[in-house]
């Protein structure tokens, strides 16, 4: 009874420091204006040019919402010029964002900034969601407190229980509960496209088509094609998450109503809102650190620039490494409470040993996944804990990871995991990710 009674007193004199607590699912509304986007629009109506970026997921990423938004807002006022920067990665999360939204998006200065996540952090908790949210508004604003920022949230055939019932899924509920305390808008994607649902007018996945045909039948495939071409229902999206034209252009619809409800709500600066965050550990001062020569042991190269890898990801990366062979390391040095590598998973993608601070993983991490039949952007996770300084050695492990997570993609599993696409034990990390500092 003492103990508790000592926590109680110490939490109302605030030596105990209780963060927010998550509220549940929030009430589904298409648009939220809160304190809107008056200095965007300003500019907009004045006839400047705005420049518009995105920041997401692949769902962003892919061509639908983004560009028909730029388009939407170029024909909303023919003098202005709207300048689009796609800044969304597929299969990441605001977690990997809060780390890159200064390279990808905010040194193009943009005027507004969408934020799109919901989908990709739907399975993070709301304090974890909270502290990358957090970070990504407040760099925003501590570089210009003009930037406008909008939150959307996609839906999935996963999230329509919550939406049909009327609420937002956990995650965008999370991301609410930031927007209210920071006045941010929000666009949600779900009670448009679940009242399209309800009333029988759209079908959310290609699935209910593929379950009324056998997997035995011979010309499944036809038949499958045959019967979404006779639906006159929208097919919203092929695998339920990432919408056809259709589907995006019902996403348009409830962005084109959000600007028209925040078109009369003056300009705000956001600099007073900085007074006070949500979280204490937000991640306002992640950075992005390049992985430098001196830090490499083995057999490591550069990867060159005509590299299909690095084509297609070094303008989000920067310069690109990769290890050749077993037993080569990174080995570095920072202060700080978080450590990550900003690397890449693919196919040849071998596994790591990671040691902090002479503490050596139980087992190597793997650089492959069940979606690795291509190579894509990804985040290896080295520390979060106390504040220190912290010694960090990744080691290339001699083993193979198991490709067997991948075999259900696979039309020939046996052959396909036996041939050169799949064998290798590359690494490919590029900057480090820190809540801290380099120590040299």
């Amino acid at each position: 009874m003492k103990m508790l009674s000592l926590a109680v007193g110490l939490a109302v004199c605030g030596l105990l420091k209780a963060g927010p607590v998550y509220n549940g699912l929030v009430k589904a509304q298409e648009v939220r204006v809160r304190d809107g986007v008056g200095n965007f629009l300003s500019k907009l109506k004045a006839g400047k040019t705005v420049t518009v970026a995105y920041l997401g997921g692949s769902i962003t990423a892919m061509k639908g919402w983004r560009n028909m938004t730029t388009e939407w807002l170029q024909g909303a006022n023919t003098n202005a010029t709207v300048k689009e920067v796609h800044a969304a990665i597929g299969g990441t999360g605001s977690d990997l964002g809060a780390f890159r939204v200064g390279h990808d998006a905010l040194r193009h200065h943009p005027d507004l900034l969408f934020v799109e996540f919901a989908t990709n952090d739907g399975g993070r908790k709301p304090e974890e969601i909270w502290r990358s949210m957090e970070g990504i508004v407040r760099r925003t604003w501590k570089q210009d407190a003009q930037t406008d920022i909008i939150f959307v949230y996609t839906i999935t055939a996963a999230m329509t229980n919550d939406y049909l019932k009327g609420f937002c899924n956990r995650s965008a509920s999370a991301m609410e509960q930031l927007a209210d305390h920071y006045g941010i808008p929000s666009v949600c994607f779900g009670p448009r496209v679940t009242e399209y649902l309800a009333a029988n007018k759209l079908v959310m996945s290609a699935k209910e088509y593929e379950n009324a045909v056998s997997k035995d039948d011979l010309d499944r495939e036809k038949k499958i094609k045959e019967l979404i071409a006779k639906d006159p229902r929208i097919l919203f999206a092929q695998d339920g998450v990432h919408p056809s034209d259709k589907g995006h252009r019902i996403y348009l619809v409830s962005v084109a109503n959000g600007f028209r409800e925040m078109w009369n709500v003056p300009a705000v600066n956001h600099s007073s809102k900085l007074s006070k965050p949500f979280v204490e550990n937000n991640l306002e001062v992640a950075k992005m650190v390049p992985v430098r020569p001196e830090m490499l042991s083995g057999s490591w190269r550069r990867l060159a620039e005509n590299d299909t890898k690095a084509v297609s990801f070094a303008n989000r990366t920067g310069t690109i490494w990769y290890a050749r062979e077993p037993g080569d390391t990174l080995t570095f040095k920072f202060k700080g409470t978080c450590c990550k590598i900003y690397d890449l998973l693919g196919p040849d993608g071998g596994q790591v040993w990671i040691t902090v601070d002479g503490i050596r993983t139980k087992r190597p991490v793997p650089r492959f996944d069940s979606y690795c039949t291509y190579h894509r952007i990804a985040m290896l996770g080295v520390y979060d804990g106390k504040d220190g300084v912290h010694e960090v050695t990744i080691e290339v492990d001699k083993n193979e990871p198991s490709r067997q997570s991948v075999a259900f993609r696979l039309q020939n599993p046996d052959a396909e995991l036996s041939s050169p696409k799949y064998r290798g034990t590359k690494f490919w990390p590029s900057q480090i990710l820190l809540v801290g500092d380099l120590v040299l």
